[in-house]
C-alpha cells in the first residue's frame, strides 16, 4: 500500500481542492425526487372490464362507479361540464369505453404494466434540459374514456396532470414514445398561467411542448412528433402554409371554441386545412422564436411576455413566405 506522502504535494492539493469543490456542489444542488407520486386507475379499468367479461353493461357500469370512478370524481363525473353533459350521455361514454377495449387490451396492459417502470427515466431525461424540473404535482394515470393522451385539466379549480392509457394505447401505441413523454412532461414543466387562454397562448403552449421535445430526441420523425394525426397534417400544412399562416394570424386572439378545435382537434373547421395544424404551426413559431432566445428562456416566459413574441415571430414568418402558395 503506498503512503499518501509520496505522493506529489501539488497533486495533493489539486485533488483535495476538487474533492471540495465538489462537495460544496453537490451540497447547493436541491435533491429532486426522480417522480411525482402516480395513481393509477388504468389498471383498475382493465380489472374491472376482466371482471365482467359476460356479464350485463348494468353491472359493469356499477363496478366502474365503484372501483375507479369514485377514487376520481373530478374527472369521471358531469360537473366539470356545467350542465353540457348529462349522466346519461357519460354512462354511455362508460360503455362505449368496454366495448372498444378488447381491441386495445393488448396495447394496454402493456402501457400499463410498462408505465411505472419508464416514468423515472422520462423524467431524467428530461432533466438534461431542464434540471430544476421538480416533478412535484401528482400524476393520474387513467382510461381518459377517449378524452386524451396526456396533458391537464382544470378540474375543482385545480390544474390536475393526467396520462390517458386508452389513447397512448390508439394505433398500436407507437405515439407514446419518448417525444411524447417530454412533450407532455413539458406542459407540467412549463409555469406560464393564463387568466384567459386565447389561441396565441394555446399555440404557445403545444409549440414550445414539440420544440422541446424535439431538442430531447433529434431526429424524430414526424409521424413520431404525432405530426401526422390526422394523416399526412404536417405535410398538406406545408403545401398551404402562407395561408395557413395567414388563418392563424387573423385568429390569434380568438377565444372562440371553433377557431381552438380548428386548430388543435381533430374533428377540423370549415378552412378546408388539415385539423390539427396547430401543432405543427405551434412549433414553426417556437422554432422561430428560439431562433434569438434560448430554450430556458422561452420556457419561463409570463403569459403577459407571450402574446408580443408571437406576434412577432407569426409575422416574421408570414413574411417569409409571401410568395408562397
Amino acid at each position: 500500500m503506498k503512503r499518501l506522502s509520496r505522493i506529489p504535494s501539488l497533486l495533493l492539493a489539486a485533488l483535495l481542492t476538487a474533492l471540495l469543490a465538489a462537495g460544496a456542489a453537490h451540497a447547493g444542488t436541491p435533491s429532486l425526487p426522480p417522480v411525482m407520486t402516480v395513481h393509477d386507475l388504468a389498471g383498475p379499468f382493465a380489472d374491472v372490464w376482466a371482471r365482467n367479461v359476460g356479464k350485463p353493461d348494468e353491472a359493469f357500469l356499477r363496478d366502474f362507479k365503484t372501483s375507479v370512478a369514485a377514487k376520481f370524481p373530478a374527472f369521471y363525473g358531469v360537473g366539470r361540464y356545467e350542465g353540457n353533459k348529462t349522466e346519461a350521455q357519460r354512462d354511455a361514454e362508460i360503455l362505449a369505453a368496454r366495448a372498444a377495449f378488447p381491441a386495445l387490451r393488448e396495447t394496454y396492459l402493456d402501457k400499463v404494466a410498462r408505465f411505472k417502470q419508464e416514468l423515472p427515466g422520462q423524467i431524467a431525461s428530461f432533466r438534461r434540459l431542464f434540471p430544476d424540473y421538480e416533478a412535484k404535482n401528482d400524476l393520474w394515470f387513467i382510461h381518459s374514456l377517449g378524452e386524451m393522451d396526456g396533458g391537464k385539466r382544470r378540474l375543482d379549480g385545480e390544474l390536475v396532470f393526467i396520462f390517458g392509457a386508452d389513447m397512448m394505447s390508439r394505433s398500436g401505441g407507437k405515439y407514446a414514445n419518448a417525444f411524447f413523454f417530454h412533450h407532455e412532461l413539458f406542459h407540467d414543466y412549463q409555469p406560464m398561467q393564463c387568466k384567459t387562454w386565447p389561441v396565441w397562448a394555446s399555440l404557445w403552449q403545444e409549440g414550445m411542448a414539440s420544440h422541446a421535445a424535439r431538442q430531447l430526441n433529434p431526429g424524430t420523425s414526424e409521424d413520431e412528433m404525432m405530426l401526422n394525426l390526422p394523416p399526412n397534417m404536417a405535410a398538406d400544412t406545408r403545401k398551404q402554409l402562407k395561408r395557413a399562416l395567414d388563418d392563424l394570424y387573423a385568429k390569434l386572439d380568438s377565444t372562440d371554441q371553433d377557431a381552438y378545435s380548428g386548430l388543435f382537434l381533430r374533428r377540423g373547421d370549415q378552412t378546408g386545412m388539415p385539423a390539427r395544424r396547430g401543432y405543427y404551426l405551434g412549433m414553426l413559431v417556437a422554432e422561430e422564436v428560439g431562433r434569438t432566445m434560448s430554450l430556458q428562456e422561452m420556457a419561463r416566459l409570463p403569459c403577459e411576455d407571450v402574446r408580443p413574441v408571437v406576434v412577432a415571430a407569426v409575422e416574421r414568418l408570414r413574411s417569409a413566405h409571401a410568395t408562397a402558395n
